[in-house]
């Protein structure tokens, strides 16, 4: 079974081992992997877009690094790629570090001691309303997304069972 690797990690500093490493725990949990890096990036932009819908188009399942990335919120190419796979009725799975809901983790992002409230609703510093469903995400992606918290490994062990039948 194919699984595409979504997730900002392609902008680690070490992003070939990180591949290599997922690729083989991959194949450890049965799965054959497809990385954002397959192949590698030519560098222009739409080439890289294309291939990136060819491999979510022949995965079967997209596992994606929802952890915040530069803010609160996950990456934004990484959402994107979980929107298009469900759209093709992808399997779609996360993983998190932290089940910390997201009026937990934007209070802890911007340094807030109680919470900010808005007529008895959760807010931001800017004055901007925080869903506050008690999720680890976005409602979209909370009800969308099996979401996993621990890595990668911890992903892989929760969806080795649903795809053995």
């Amino acid at each position: 079974m194919k699984i595409y690797l979504a997730g900002p990690d392609v902008f680690r500093p070490d992003a070939e081992q990180w591949a290599g490493q997922a690729r083989e725990l991959c194949r450890r949990y049965g799965f054959e992997p497809l990385t954002p890096m397959d192949p590698p990036a030519t560098g222009n932009p739409s080439e890289i877009y294309q291939a990136n819908i060819s491999l979510i188009r022949k995965a079967q399942i997209v596992v994606a690094n929802l952890n915040p990335f530069r803010g609160a919120e996950p990456d934004s190419g990484t959402c994107f790629e979980l929107g298009y796979a469900g759209g093709l009725g992808k399997k779609l799975f996360g993983y998190v570090s932290s089940g910390e809901t997201v009026v937990e983790r934007v209070r802890r992002i911007e340094g807030q001691e109680s919470p900010l409230l808005q007529s008895g609703h959760p807010i931001d510093r800017n004055g901007h309303a925080i869903e506050d469903f008690q999720l680890s995400h976005n409602l979209m992606l909370a009800m969308s997304v099996q979401i996993v918290v621990g890595g990668l490994e911890d992903c892989l062990k929760a969806i080795r069972p649903r795809t053995v039948s």
